[in-house]
């Protein structure tokens, strides 16, 4: 099995440790693709002195060059989302039904950023002053550090990679351990793009390690990161200490609201699509669906027909609908959800059990679960999951369903159904989210707009749309007195 190799100053390179992890298929875990080396903290280290010797030719390059390049990445990204996609399914286990949107997100979101290069513009103003011009310019910060997540291995990033680059930054860039052949792929496309050595760099390793020695380093200006709520807060706190930016997008626990008057065969499949897709395993998941008394039950009985439709196993195949989830303390993670909700007293009304017969004996397969009766204070209606598991809340009208789904420290994405519009925007005012969706799917957004939430889902700005230029740039302000007296 080959070790896989860092990416720095332009190079492929081995890492010094004599440490690795078995990268698995999560649908068959005696599949090895290959191993993960634990790099060190000086490798870390090296890996941000390259970012930080190829700053100054990249904030140099002008914006439309710097924007030609990622344009190009975006092409060639285009050209192998097939293999990028077959890959991310392998190892994290997702359907390939999903895995080949994520990598055209990915597209999406680099060829918007290469647009960003003949709009990375300034303003003027009015100056108080006679005969004085005033305005403002962006400017990069210098080497950023990017962490991302296993769940969406390719579009997280990509949406953190090309703002950075296409600002003027460097970047080094530590992808998570359990989807290392996605980022090399995904590494691979930038480097074919003609980046200059250097400017884009990528390193294995675990946080305590590789993460902390990045988060720490005196050259690293700003931090994206996504994550876990602990590991974020955490980040942010050495970020702070030091001075630094920091974005961190963390978690959701984002509700459902089914009114009465909703269309519940739209509304069901994008409940089972936005709970169970991914296997549940992503920060937009709909793992709370709030119903009105009024149709809970006919709402409940559709959905277990809908649910029971839909085909488990392993991505690769055109039909799954449902795959694995990543790994082994992720499975038993859930489950562990699945027995908190029983004790705490909610009605296990399908699945929440470990398949493992046939084809599933290899894999970490959990039935799609359902969970009537749930009220606001149980564990599995409050806490990030990360599985495939629906919580159904029941409630009289609007204002209790509006209670219920403000009623947990997250805040990331919601939607309501119903043919209201009055009650509709009613929702969207009041509901504590960072985005609100009307009788439409809710799962990654569209790159022009901002991706975030509120309350304890992020700390920094949004990502994705114009706006997260501000995070990856500074602004500086500039005063021309043209007004000068004639010399001689």
């Amino acid at each position: 099995m080959p070790t896989y190799r860092n990416f720095v100053g332009g190079e492929w390179r081995e890492s010094s440790s004599n440490q690795a992890t078995p990268n698995i298929n999560p649908a068959n875990q005696d599949q090895v693709f290959g191993w993960v080396p634990h790099s060190t903290r000086e490798e870390a280290s090296a890996a941000v002195q390259a970012a930080v010797d190829a700053f100054p030719g990249w904030r140099d390059t002008p914006a439309p060059a710097r924007g030609e390049i990622l344009l190009q990445a975006a092409r060639i990204m285009r050209d192998r989302k097939e293999e990028i996609a077959q890959m991310l399914t392998c190892e994290e286990g997702k359907a390939i039904r999903e895995s080949r949107p994520e990598v055209q997100k990915a597209i999406q979101i680099t060829e918007f950023m290469a647009g960003a290069g003949r709009r990375l513009g300034g303003a003027t103003a009015p100056s108080e002053m006679r005969n004085n011009f005033a305005y403002t310019v962006r400017q990069p910060l210098g080497v950023i550090a990017i962490i991302t997540p296993w769940n969406f291995p390719v579009s997280i990033p990509a949406w953190k990679i090309a703002p950075a680059l296409i600002s003027g930054n460097t970047v080094v860039f530590k992808p998570a351990s359990w989807t290392p052949a996605s980022a090399e792929l995904l590494t691979q496309c930038y480097a074919d793009a003609g980046l200059p050595k250097g400017v884009l760099n990528l390193i294995y390793g675990s946080g305590s390690e590789v993460g902390s020695a990045l988060v720490n380093h005196p050259e690293v200006k700003a931090l994206s990161f996504t994550g876990s709520n602990a590991i974020g807060v955490r980040l942010y706190e050495q970020c702070a200490h030091r001075g630094v930016r920091a974005q961190c997008e963390m978690g959701g626990k984002n509700p459902c609201v089914v009114l009465e008057d909703a269309d519940l065969t739209l509304a069901i499949e994008a409940l089972v699509g936005g709970a169970f897709g991914a296997t549940g395993q992503r920060c937009t998941a709909m793992s709370r669906a709030i119903v009105v008394d009024a149709i809970a039950d006919e709402f409940l009985d559709r959905l277990i027909a809908r649910t029971q439709q839909l085909p488990i196993g392993f991505g690769g195949n055109e039909n799954t609908f449902i795959g694995p989830l990543v790994s082994a303390d992720q499975m038993n993670s859930v489950l562990e959800y699945i027995e908190i909700g029983k004790q705490e007293g909610a009605k296990l009304i399908y699945g929440g059990q470990r398949l493992s017969d046939g084809d599933y004996q290899h894999g970490y397969f959990i039935a799609p679960t359902i969970f009537d009766q749930v009220t606001r204070q149980m564990r599995i209606a409050r806490e990030e999951i990360f599985g495939p598991i629906i919580s159904i809340l029941r409630v009289p009208d609007l204002d209790a369903a509006l209670e219920a789904a403000n009623d947990v420290d997250l805040g990331l994405t919601s939607v309501i159904y119903t043919n209201d519009l009055a009650r509709a925007f009613r929702f969207v005012e009041k509901i504590q989210a960072g985005m609100a969706h009307v009788n439409s799917p809710w799962l990654g957004g569209e790159v022009q707009l901002p991706f975030g939430g509120t309350k304890a889902t992020g700390i920094g700005p949004h990502e994705m749309g114009d706006e997260v230029l501000d995070f990856y740039t500074d602004t500086k302000s500039v005063y021309i007195n043209y007004n000068l007296p004639k010399r001689g």
